[in-house]
């Protein structure tokens, strides 16, 4: 790792680091106070209602605040974030490790010296919901110390946006209409969609309506959208899912060249799905081949789909068409 990057990942990964400290040093110092079943879970009036053996919450949390810093630090060294999205990426680290690492010493906190029932169990236990404003308010404290840090990590120069006027070509005869389509998607998607649906439907048959219906909604988008249609015409590049609409169509007229080329979402959008970046956007589902816009005003589209290379050479060809008919 380069020492820059090494220097960018270090000041991502402090907060999630040092929630972590606070959160074994606070249970290795209450933890005689602690009974064997400590609540973990409260109701909206703030009663206990939910209790793990005190050592399985640490277990739970150290790895919460692990794995998520692992991750966000990953996406912070290799999303090659630019400008606005740099600074917002470290502050909201922050702000999500400050927000989480209150409400689980505040947790541990509210077991002390609770009494307990025949199974073990914190009687007496209760969270106010005022501890969620509290939360927030560290958060917004300490999302502010992250665009502070922010400042100490050179910010990367975002990438030129690609032109191509000179680009591949179809030839097309004067007032002859083509068009090219092709659907784009990637192994993962259809899958994660049914789990999604899966653990709706359990959901749906053990706890109710309540925790099924956003992973079943979220479930059948994504299967909705699991492999998008791309079309390439003289209305420019249209994408859509199973069904008619939505559908995200870029004009023609916008786009001035195009180019096809291998795209990696995470170092360029920063993740999958579809993605706005600084002077980027578009529909990444996987790494890849892609086609590549240039937009007017600076900007750039991309799609990844395969035979990208005849897509592009279509829509230079659909560009200079209109141009010559202009």
């Amino acid at each position: 790792m380069k020492r820059k990057n090494l220097g960018g990942a270090t000041v991502v990964a402090l907060p999630f680091l040092l929630a972590l400290v606070v959160e074994l040093v606070l249970f290795a110092v209450l933890r005689d106070r602690l009974p064997e079943q400590i609540a973990v879970h409260f109701r909206p009036d703030g009663r206990a209602d939910r209790y793990i053996g005190g050592e399985w919450h640490v277990v739970a949390g150290s790895a919460l605040f692990v794995v998520t810093g692992a991750l966000w630090t990953l996406t912070f060294v290799r999303g090659k974030l630019y400008g606005r999205a740099h600074h917002l990426m470290v502050a909201t680290g922050y702000a999500f490790a400050g927000f989480l690492g209150w409400l689980m010493s505040a947790t541990l906190l509210v077991n002390v010296d609770a009494g307990a029932n025949a199974q073990g169990e914190a009687q007496g236990v209760s969270l106010a919901m005022g501890q969620l404003a509290v939360a927030l308010a560290v958060a917004v404290v300490a999302g502010g110390l992250g665009l502070a840090a922010a400042a100490l990590v050179p910010v990367p120069e975002p990438p030129a946006v690609v032109r191509a006027q000179d680009g591949p070509r179809i030839t097309l005869a004067d007032g002859e209409i083509a068009g090219w389509a092709r659907s784009a998607g990637s192994w993962w998607t259809p899958m994660v969609a049914l789990a999604l649906v899966a653990v709706g439907v359990v959901l749906l048959l053990t706890s109710g309506w309540t925790a099924a219906i956003p992973l079943l909604v979220l479930g059948v988008l994504m299967a909705v959208f699991a492999r998008p249609y791309v079309v390439v015409d003289r209305r420019g590049i249209t994408i859509s899912g199973m069904l008619p609409w939505p559908r995200l169509r870029v004009p023609l007229d916008r786009i001035e060249s195009a180019i096809s080329r291998d795209i990696n979402p995470l170092a360029e959008y920063g993740g999958w799905g579809y993605r706005i970046r600084p002077a980027r956007s578009g529909l990444v589902i996987r790494s890849g081949e892609g086609v590549v816009a240039a937009l007017a005003g600076g900007r750039e589209f991309a799609v990844t789909v395969d035979d990208s290379a005849t897509a592009a050479a279509l829509l230079n060809a659909l560009i200079d068409q209109r141009r010559a008919e202009r």
